[in-house]
């Protein structure tokens, strides 16, 4: 049987992967691993032989649920966030994702080129206690073997449209691929090869988004689903460059495996086929303060005191208004475990062993 284009690696059948984005289901960490003086920092001090030289970073309670139902089909446990030095495990692998992250500094201290920063640092310092014969530690075939997860670029479009026009958006885009194209090279100059890049999903959908700039909009900016058009727009403009990027990779990195997952596809079938699914309120938050037709207020946001959650047996799509309820997250696991809306089309299973 011949080899798909684009795929040169085989599956081991340990599964570590290592996770660069944006948290938009239950994963990564807040931004809260402090200096002495109590700034906010995104690198603790330089590594030591000594284990217990580290510094211990504080973080508020995500557990690392990685794709929610996607990371319960793999063999592995939830990823340990990085800054969180308390009962972490890497045997897995490690999140490097942040609250808010882009790919730009501009907007967030922990951009990504920041977070691929951070796993040079964790893998230098890994391969240094290993080489101490500290056991426990990623090893550098480990690291090789990895699946490096790149989803990041949501929230530069949502940054930029507060302060741009549509056009000058587009006009930006360039650059927040740019910034993935060097995040990829870099982790491929380490020696990382297994790449799982996802696609930006319909940003004019979601509930904080449609209630936060709806009143600047004529009727006519809305699709019949009730999604933002030129938000949506400006992600497939991104999602397009994005493609286009994976495949030029795929021809200068012959030995890497580089799959470009269409998550914009999986989550607006959900959102323009609700009904089906048997959710109710599509684009309305789950969790929020206000009522219809979004539940959301910024200030008044889930986690508020005053804010009552809804009943989860009601299968709404949104929980808060940025992330998707569990119901939700099910159902698109399930869409990108199938591979349909991968290319090439490449199961995780290609990489490691997976409960499907």
């Amino acid at each position: 049987m011949e080899e798909e284009e684009g795929i040169g690696n085989g599956r081991t059948e340990k599964c570590l992967v290592i996770n660069f984005k944006w948290m938009h289901v239950k994963c990564g960490v807040p931004m809260q691993c402090e200096s002495k003086g109590g700034r906010r920092v995104p690198f603790p001090p330089s590594p030591s032989p000594s284990p217990s030289s580290f510094v211990l970073c504080l973080r508020s309670g995500k557990d690392g649920h990685h794709w929610s139902g996607d990371g319960e089909s793999l063999n592995a446990s939830y990823l340990s966030p990085y800054l969180d030095s308390l009962g972490s495990d890497f045997t897995n692998g490690a999140n490097f994702a942040v609250a808010g992250a882009t790919t730009l500094r501009k907007f967030n201290s922990f951009s990504l080129d920041v977070q691929v920063l951070q796993f040079l640092r964790f893998r230098a310092g890994s391969l240094l206690l290993t080489s101490k014969g500290y056991t426990n530690q990623v090893s550098e075939e480990e690291f090789r073997n990895a699946l490096y997860i790149i989803d990041i670029g949501q929230n530069d479009l949502f940054a930029s449209f507060i302060d741009l026009l549509y056009e000058q958006v587009i006009q930006s885009i360039p650059t927040f691929i740019a910034v993935i194209k060097s995040a990829v090279w870099d982790i491929y100059k380490s020696g990382g090869k297994n790449f799982w890049i996802h696609n930006t999903g319909p940003l004019g959908c979601l509930p904080q988004k449609l209630a936060t700039i709806s009143a600047r909009n004529a009727t006519s900016d809305y699709d019949p689903y009730g999604c933002l058009f030129p938000l949506n727009n400006a992600a497939k403009q991104f999602n397009r460059q994005l493609k286009a990027l994976c495949q030029k990779l795929r021809s200068e990195m012959i030995d890497a495996t580089i799959v470009y997952v269409d998550v914009y596809s999986v989550k607006y079938h959900l959102i323009a086929n609700s009904a089906r699914y048997g959710f109710e309120n599509p684009l309305m938050a789950c969790c929020g303060h206000g009522g219809p037709p979004y539940n959301y207020d910024p200030t008044t946001r889930c986690g508020n005191s005053s804010v009552t959650a809804c009943d989860p047996g009601l299968h709404y799509v949104s929980w808060d208004g940025i992330h998707h309820t569990e119901a939700a997250n099910s159902i698109f696991a399930a869409s990108i475990l199938s591979s349909k809306f991968s290319t090439p089309h490449t199961n995780l299973n290609f990489f490691c062993a997976i409960n499907v």
